[in-house]
């Protein structure tokens, strides 16, 4: 009696492994597929980046955070894509075929942003960062001002003076930061604490509190379910999440006043990664920016996205509309100093360009021999 009961515990044991087995190859295969046909390589004056880009319109470049790659980018811009706009996801610095270069800080990512745009000649655009990818994104604004039409930062990893014990981000027991570096170094173990662990993996991954996805709707847990799925191979964004690592707690205080797009900054008090306190702070050094702070949501913001989506979408298409009438003003002030016999000239960074040329580059007025294109 006693044989055959083990007998039966070892074929079940057996049964069971190989069930794991089985789902897990086949579940990390999809996913493997999914990032090996989802972007491409794009050469451009830094090095090749890797993107993605879907929807037509006028384009917003998507910056994703830790643990994600232009496929987490395309996601995050989904409802962007639905409302008539154009999204080019990056993978920035580690991530999936993005190579991890020397610099990996979020100047030299920004300057990398910049070359992306230079290779898919897109003159200036609409940024959105979020999570890790707000430095970068605030990086571009400072470094590139004129490549930034408006700025979007979302629950973004950015600089809080004098942090508390209320501010200052929680840090992982020795034992669990071992735990993490072997479970990303492995797609498997991250695949099975994903189905041993959801709740914990929740609060350390998703920075969000799992109570909160016990009065989600179906949708919005359906969201969060695809974001932790979604970051499998983690083998692939090791390299970038050790990267973030790095630099995020280095982070010290950009010239945040020197940004001059207009910026919507948007984050949660209980937020596990601690964005709150960087996301107010900056909005009140960013000049005109716009704070949208709720009392809870998480890092995945949950709860909230039909109207985080409205608002992201009526800001990014009012200052498209600002844009476009100071370039109609632009051209009537061309045209009034054409019919008088002069020239207009404005500055910029210290240089003199030609109200009408400026125009022409940033794509704003199109000269007789260029046919119809939307404004990016």
């Amino acid at each position: 009696m006693t044989l055959a009961l083990l007998g039966l515990l070892t074929l079940g044991v057996l049964m069971f492994i190989t069930y794991i087995g089985d789902a897990y190859r086949t579940q990390i295969g999809r996913a493997r597929k999914r990032v090996a046909t989802g972007g491409q390589m794009l050469e451009t004056a830094r090095s090749q980046i890797e993107y993605a880009e879907r929807g037509e319109g006028p384009s917003v470049l998507v910056i994703h955070g830790a643990g994600g790659g232009c496929d987490q980018g395309l996601d995050l811009a989904e409802s962007l894509v639905q409302r008539g706009f154009r999204a080019i996801a990056v993978s920035r610095f580690g991530y999936l075929r993005t190579p991890l270069p020397q610099d990996a800080s979020p100047a030299a990512q920004a300057d990398a942003h910049a070359a992306v745009l230079d290779a898919l000649e897109i003159p200036r655009c609409a940024v959105l960062g979020a999570s890790a990818g707000g430095p970068s994104a605030v990086q571009l604004a400072l470094r590139h001002p004129d490549r930034v039409t408006a700025l979007v930062l979302m629950v973004p990893a950015l600089y809080a003076p004098r942090p508390t014990e209320l501010t200052s981000p929680q840090r992982m027991s020795a034992l669990g930061r071992v735990l993490m570096d072997l479970t990303l170094r492995s797609d498997f173990l991250f695949w099975l604490a994903l189905r041993l662990a959801p709740k914990a993996m929740t609060r350390m991954i998703l920075g969000t509190p799992p109570a909160l996805l016990t009065h989600a709707d179906p949708l919005e847990r359906e969201r969060l379910h695809v974001v932790m799925e979604h970051i499998l191979p983690v083998s692939e964004r090791r390299l970038g999440l050790i990267n973030d690592g790095a630099v995020i707690p280095a982070l010290t205080r950009f010239d945040l006043e020197r940004v001059e797009a207009p910026t919507l900054i948007i984050s949660a008090q209980d937020c596990l990664y601690q964005t709150f306190a960087g996301s107010q702070y900056s909005a009140e050094h960013i000049p005109g920016a716009r704070f949208i702070g709720y009392q809870s949501g998480g890092h995945l913001l949950v709860g909230h996205q039909q109207e985080i989506t409205a608002e992201v979408v009526t800001f990014l298409r009012a200052a498209q509309e600002a844009r476009t009438v100071r370039a109609v003003r632009a051209v009537e002030a061309v045209g009034a100093v054409g019919r008088s016999g002069g020239r207009a000239v404005r500055r910029s960074g210290g240089q003199e360009h030609d109200g009408l040329g400026t125009l022409l580059r940033d794509g704003l007025i199109q000269s007789p021999s260029q046919t119809t294109r939307p404004i990016t």
